[in-house]
């Protein structure tokens, strides 16, 4: 697999799902696509409601006094679409891959979903992840839930989708280990100066799994989270500065780096994926990995045919567009 230049984007965000903020976001975003395009990346990440807003739950609320069931009327359905379809095209017309957050409206639905829409390069929309795990706030208030991770794949790698809150929940990242994916794309919408979110959970998933983990968030406080990519091998390979300005951030994704590869090449991913599996050496095989130069390591190679499920190329179920 060749190297993968990624983008992800800073300072882009509001909690004001009115016509005009959503132009506004729109165009923002496409902005941002063409920087992320023009300095070779093949991805961009947009932070959680990018496109849509990420509305407050008191603007939203049906009761001016108190946080109650939410009004979807106040969001312009309208010109979200029309400024999704702007976006959709633009992804074609720069050749990037983009995913961004925006709220999803079902017909057949009373709420909409938290999602993440992904856009191809050659402008069109091809999945769509939908927030599996919402706060307090969001389940009884505000959306649906989704029920299924999502992974697409660009040049041979895996990406997944997650969003926001879901950073507190490791089991989402083990199921996206399990499925063999290489890189999370987790999104998020923290304007506040709170619990650096990026910083200690991204890197956290990273190096338990061994995967890249990017994450989007708005960094528009001093002490906010900010958008970054952490390595697997302990690294940051980029950060974002927390003020507030509109940034495209680079991070190349190298799969032949063996100082990237820390899970797949002390065979962490492997061994895992062996033992979940049921598989228990025998005697015998643990001998000869003792023997061999690489000291008992397993790796991809040391996993004995027809014992365990290859380490991460299994099924998943995609988003439909339209559900």
């Amino acid at each position: 697999m060749a190297m993968i230049r990624i983008a992800v984007a800073q300072g882009v965000g509001t909690q004001t799902p009115d016509g005009m903020s959503i132009r506004e976001q729109g165009r923002r975003v496409r902005e941002l696509m063409a920087s992320a395009a023009e300095g070779g990346a093949r991805l961009i990440l947009f932070t959680e409601g990018a496109l849509s807003s990420y509305p407050h739950k008191r603007v939203m609320s049906r009761d001016p006094d108190r946080v109650a069931e939410s009004d979807w009327s106040r969001v312009d359905w309208a010109v979200l679409e029309e400024e999704l379809a702007a976006t959709v095209g633009h992804a074609g017309d720069v050749g990037l891959w983009a995913v961004v957050g925006s709220v999803h409206r079902v017909a057949e639905r009373e709420r909409p979903f938290n999602s993440l829409y992904v856009i191809s390069e050659t402008g069109h929309l091809v999945g769509r992840y939908d927030k599996r795990y919402l706060s307090p706030t969001e389940f009884a208030f505000m959306y649906a839930a989704g029920d299924h991770p999502s992974v697409f794949e660009i040049d041979g790698l895996r990406f997944g989708c997650a969003l926001c809150i879901e950073a507190n929940m490791p089991e989402v990242f083990i199921e996206y280990e399990a499925l063999g994916t290489d890189c999370v794309l987790l999104a998020s919408y923290d304007d506040g100066p709170a619990e650096p979110l990026g910083d200690s959970r991204s890197m956290a998933h990273a190096l338990l799994t061994g995967m890249w983990i990017a994450f989007a968030a708005p960094g528009v406080a001093s002490r906010a989270a900010v958008s970054c990519v952490a390595s697997p091998d302990d690294r940051w390979l980029v950060r974002g500065r927390p003020d507030g300005s509109p940034q495209v951030l680079f991070a190349d994704l190298d799969p032949e780096d063996p100082a990237m590869r820390a899970g797949y090449d002390r065979g962490y991913r492997p061994w895992r994926a062996c033992i979940r599996n049921g598989y228990r050496p025998t005697s015998d095989e643990v001998k000869a990995l003792l023997g061999s130069p690489k000291q008992g390591v397993a790796t991809p190679h040391d996993i004995p045919r027809g014992k365990a499920r290859a380490p991460g190329r299994g099924n998943v179920r995609r988003s439909p567009i339209q559900r």
